[in-house]
């Protein structure tokens, strides 16, 4: 969208709850300059539709969180909203609502049944996935069999995603069913859908499985190389080299093996300390007339990184700027942890400014590895920095960013600094889940003088509608018993009996039952 396009480090991605009206002013008090001369060229239309929809996500999420349960009559809870629905508005409050699948189910039969609205194919495919994912596989067979009689069409990444899902769900019978039942919906398998099929499941670690398809099926396919470095890679990741090997022989006999096959073969001899053997392999792909890239070496640089050898790694990476290979970010941030565990933390540094100058971007795994270090040895002013840069980059800071920043800040007692921390979230897209909640909420409790605050964040996550972990609630409650403000307890008891999430309502109990068990002792 145009505003994406023109703030990129503006990120308009909210928590899926609904904003108080104090965040949303704290939104609004971040943006640039340049956001309020967008007044001058008209577009602020498009600024405020933007939010809107933002709105319309948050409550909607709200709704269906609040009415998950199956007695609930979500229905008429999300009648108010009809005159929002877009196909913007519902790919996003589906990607948001990954983890309450009927309820998400639900909510896209609902607008399925509006008038005039058609869902796009995106949605289809978020959804297949929701319910996947919730294991909820009869309603995913029943949404197929509604869409084939619809005359919806049914393409092959759909069932990508169904294989995908069984194998997490640890049923590769059920997978390879998937895989047969295709035709049945309109679509003939070919060499892609067999390699999605065979991927799900060594990525699943059933490798054995995904032998056994393979040498049941590969008549019916034109196997190539791919085929191959997919189970080769399986294998690997059960360090069992010698099944790789097999594989690699036997393709040679089918097929002229390519890089990528030599690569899996050289990773899987890596993995199972083998590093010799992938250096022999290694001159015989070169002897082929094969040219090493990247990935190549990468296969030993990764080696080198696992087996805390930096004099290696380095000395692999300088071949690398050599030969002009540009590892790819996953590489780097391997490198970038083994400095941080030798303490090598300036040359950590200087690989993110490499990456930059190569054109990559860092990911927040780059920035947060040095970042741990920086929270470890309580260097305030070096983790800030570090935050800042991120910024600079544009690199959205995650949960493992703000926990370890928070965690630290509180620790040393700088609360005040931490808060400022929590305030600025939402400039930078990042709205706080319970993890985070829990840190901020059990640190306060830790420290002397800070438990009104830590109520208040409470009081937050619980407005918000974020179940709070079990032992965050006990040791809230511990907290103020031990301070003998029990009455306090019993406020806090009775926010979360009023809250529309069926959880913190049930959570409320551990409030109530040990305050009233405490109380009566007193009594004596």
């Amino acid at each position: 969208m145009v505003l994406r396009r023109l703030f990129g480090n503006l990120h308009f991605r909210q928590h899926w709850f609904h904003i108080s009206n104090s965040r949303h002013n704290l939104a609004l008090s971040i943006l640039p300059q340049s956001f309020f001369r967008l007044r001058s060229v008209g577009l602020v239309d498009q600024v405020e539709q933007e939010s809107s929809i933002v709105e319309d996500v948050n409550d909607i999420c709200r709704v269906l969180s609040d009415f998950r349960g199956p007695h609930h009559d979500i229905e008429s809870a999300l009648n108010g909203f009809s005159g929002k629905i877009s196909v913007d508005v519902v790919e996003q409050v589906l990607k948001r609502c990954r983890n309450l699948g009927v309820s998400a189910h639900r909510f896209f039969l609902w607008v399925g049944k509006l008038p005039g609205f058609s869902h796009s194919r995106i949605g289809y495919h978020i959804l297949v996935d929701i319910l996947g994912s919730c294991k909820e596989f009869p309603l995913v067979w029943d949404f197929l069999l509604e869409m084939r009689d619809s005359k919806r069409e049914i393409r092959p990444e759909i069932f990508w995603i169904i294989f995908r899902s069984y194998c997490r769900a640890h049923l590769p019978a059920d997978a390879e069913r998937a895989f047969k039942k295709m035709e049945e919906f309109g679509v003939k398998p070919d060499i892609e859908d067999f390699h999605q099929l065979l991927t799900s499941l060594c990525q699943n670690n059933f490798v054995n499985e995904a032998q056994e398809i393979f040498e049941k099926w590969k008549s019916d396919f034109d196997i190539c190389p791919k085929t191959y470095s997919i189970l080769m890679k399986g294998w690997g990741n059960f360090s069992n080299s010698d099944e790789s090997r097999k594989l690699f022989d036997g393709m040679l006999k089918r097929c002229t093996p390519d890089v990528i096959a030599y690569n899996t073969l050289m990773g899987c001899l890596c993995q199972s300390g083998k590093v010799n053997e992938a250096y022999e392999v290694f001159r015989e792909m070169r002897h082929h007339g094969f040219h090493p890239n990247a990935a190549s070496y990468a296969v030993f640089l990764r080696a080198s990184c696992e087996a805390n050898d930096v004099h290696s790694a380095v000395k692999i990476l300088e071949r690398m700027r050599r030969y002009n290979l540009v590892p790819n970010v996953f590489t780097y941030n391997c490198i970038i942890k083994l400095f941080c565990k030798r303490e090598k933390v300036d040359e950590a540094y200087g690989l993110l400014d490499e990456m930059i100058e190569r054109g990559l971007q860092p990911d927040s795994w780059s920035f947060n590895t040095i970042l741990a270090v920086h929270c470890q040895l309580c260097e305030v002013k070096k983790a800030h920095r570090l935050l800042s840069r991120m910024d600079g980059n544009s690199c959205l800071p995650d949960k493992h960013t703000y926990n370890m920043l928070l965690k630290m800040l509180i620790n040393v007692g700088r609360t005040d600094r931490a808060m400022e921390v929590w305030e600025g979230m939402g400039g930078r897209g990042f709205y706080p889940a319970v993890s985070t909640y829990a840190v901020m909420i059990q640190g306060l409790c830790r420290k002397r003088g800070r438990i009104e605050d830590a109520c208040r964040y409470f009081e937050m996550m619980v407005d918000e509608g974020i179940p709070p972990y079990l032992n965050t609630c006990e040791l809230l409650r511990n907290c103020l018993l031990h301070l003998r403000m029990r009455e306090r307890v019993h406020v806090l008891a009775i926010k979360m009996q009023q809250s529309t999430s069926c959880t913190i309502q049930e959570l409320s109990n551990v409030m109530v039952n040990k305050s009233m068990i405490l109380s009566k002792k007193n009594d004596f």
